[in-house]
């Protein structure tokens, strides 16, 4: 491998060919600042924060775009940099909404920790662009008067995710990021993942904020209000109060929520074991009966949505069931509300998700149970946060609190839904005691883990070889269907998830300050979830004593005509 030596700050290094300063630096644990850059995604130099110094070179060079080269020397923090740094930041601030106290992003915003550390006091520099103004989708809130023009989330719509809903439009002091026509992004293909939420660096990109309608429905008493939360929330939501990432905290999250005042406290968990019934019932009757193939999972609204506007002629795949959030809101305002003998129409169910598409699943017209909307409003983990705080609890030294029963009891197999693989896992447990009419103890299929995204295996059960394919990130998916489209590919049965690494790295989570430790931290969640499933006496769906009881009771047997009507709906041509 050639190699280059080159000199930063007085240090000599030695890097490969083809590495940039930035990297280099970080070789000599020198920290360049850096604002529009995301390592494989967004190496464009446009921001300009990350300006060297290059001896003998005329002008600043930008650190991440700029290679070495033999015997370059160069300056990371002269007075000639740090003083250009500054200006580059208040001129960014110029055309910037500084109302950072009332912004939801404020002490986790990129560009307010650059300029507390270069120390910029102050803007000189009047404002020029004139920029549209906020507008909401059903899930994400976009605030052009915050945006720094970094162009992160225009490379993870489009490179990441493929699909390309903004982009920059205008020259000049007028350039903008905005979507075509300038339309709400709920007028376009927009799949609300709200990755664009997660990559972005200030507050110009947010989920709508659903909270004053929770509190509103709390504090109404003719309302039974019951909540349901995500299996990937209960690993992130320490994040927000200063705990170790991947920390466990479902115990006191338990607590927080009876706390606010919610009537019952249930476990989406609970309706994942429900899905996987319902799943790989759906799997077995197409594999045997000669159903369309492959089965596609249909857990996440963004990845349904995504297909029902781009992939229209793999609908018949995509499983009929609903999602788990879906499923609990219909099983609350019927099974439910008659063993708890409530009225339906007074049963207000909230949901704590990790994902921002979540808010626009809620809505559609097919989540309707007995003339009933299925969930009435969905939160992401941030919002939970914030509604926690506003209560004035200290979260760290809340006791630990259990699910309420009817709709609590879960198994391992059901959350591990929330890391990418984990339907796939879950439905594997089920389907191999189907098949094999034991209960098998060797239930932990570690070829379909992973964050990278795709992966595929071939497990054998029973004699029968189900070929299998994960996939996160709506663009790697749409890498595989077009391999299926041309014959390349042949699966049983896919999961998809729409954002990278899974429900753990959902648009709701809580916001990774640091870049550059997103996989770590992805990672860490994963490594929660699984050390619940680990810890759980019961780790296969069907096992679940409240889900036999469901079918007991209610549903007769999973596939029936009445399951049906309540669980399963049907995608649309958008």
């Amino acid at each position: 491998m050639d190699m280059i030596n080159l000199k930063i700050d007085g240090l000599d290094v030695s890097v490969s060919k083809g590495t940039t300063i930035l990297e280099a630096a970080k070789e000599l644990k020198i920290d360049i600042p850096t604002l529009c850059y995301i390592k494989k995604l967004n190496e464009v130099g446009s921001c300009r924060v990350c300006v060297v110094e290059i001896e003998g070179k005329r002008g600043l060079q930008p650190a991440c775009v700029t290679n070495v080269s033999e015997g370059m020397v160069v300056s990371t923090a002269n007075k000639t940099v740090r003083e250009t740094r500054k200006n580059i930041l208040e001129l960014i601030l110029a055309n910037h909404n500084r109302e950072c106290l009332s912004c939801p992003r404020n002490l986790k915003c990129e560009l307010q920790k650059l300029c507390n550390e270069a120390g910029v006091d102050n803007v000189y520099y009047e404002k020029k662009a004139l920029r549209s103004p906020v507008s909401a989708s059903l899930s994400i809130v976009r605030d052009p008067g915050k945006c720094v023009l970094c162009g992160r989330c225009i490379s993870v719509c489009a490179n990441v995710q493929n699909v390309g809903v903004i982009d920059f439009a205008y020259r000049g002091p007028q350039t903008a990021v905005t979507t075509p026509y300038e339309q709400n992004l709920s007028e376009n293909s927009c799949i609300n993942c709200g990755q664009c939420i997660e990559i972005c660096p200030v507050g110009a990109l947010q989920e709508k904020d659903d909270t004053d309608k929770v509190w509103s429905a709390i504090d109404n008493p003719g309302l039974h209000v019951v909540v349901q939360v995500a299996p990937a929330v209960r690993v992130a939501l320490g994040e927000e109060f200063g705990m170790p990432v991947g920390s466990n905290v479902e115990g006191k999250m338990v607590s927080a929520l009876k706390r606010l005042g919610f009537d019952k406290v249930f476990d989406t968990d609970f309706s994942a074991d429900l899905t996987i019934m319902e799943e790989g019932t759906e799997l077995l009757d197409r594999i045997n009966n000669g159903g369309k193939l492959p089965l596609i999972t249909s857990c996440s609204p963004g990845w349904i949505k995504f297909c029902e506007h781009n992939y229209q002629d793999f609908l018949d795949n995509l499983s009929s069931c609903k999602s788990p959030q879906q499923m609990f809101g219909a099983v609350a305002k019927s099974y439910y509300a008659k063993r708890a003998d409530i009225d339906p129409a007074k049963i207000f169910v909230v949901s704590v998700m990790p994902c921002t598409a979540k808010k626009f699943e809620a809505v559609r017209d097919e989540m309707q149970v007995n003339g009933y909307r299925e969930v009435d409003a969905v939160i992401t983990t941030r919002e939970l946060a914030k509604m926690i705080k506003l209560s004035g609890m200290d979260f760290t030294k809340l006791p630990d609190g259990t699910f309420d029963g009817i709709l609590g009891e879960s198994t391992g197999a059901a959350v591990i839904f929330g890391a990418t693989g984990g339907v796939m896992e879950a439905a594997l447990r089920t389907v191999a005691d189907i098949l094999t009419g034991k209960d098998l103890q060797d239930i932990d299929y570690k070829e379909v883990r992973g964050l990278e995204g795709t992966r595929e295996a071939t497990v054998e059960i029973n004699g029968m070889e189900i070929k299998l394919a994960i996939v996160n990130g709506t663009g790697n998916a749409a890498k595989l269907l077009d391999k299926i489209r041309a014959g390349e590919a042949n699966y049983h049965f896919i999961e998809v998830m729409a954002c990278r690494g899974g429900c753990i790295n959902g648009g709701g989570q809580p916001i990774i300050l640091d870049k550059s430790k997103t996989e770590e931290v992805r990672q860490r969640r994963a490594e929660g979830l699984y050390g619940i499933d680990r810890s759980k006496e019961i780790r296969k769906s069907h096992q679940n004593p409240e889900i036999k009881e469901l079918y007991a009771d209610f549903f007769e047997k999973p596939g029936s005509h009445k399951v049906h009507e309540h669980l399963h709906t049907h995608y649309v041509k958008r």
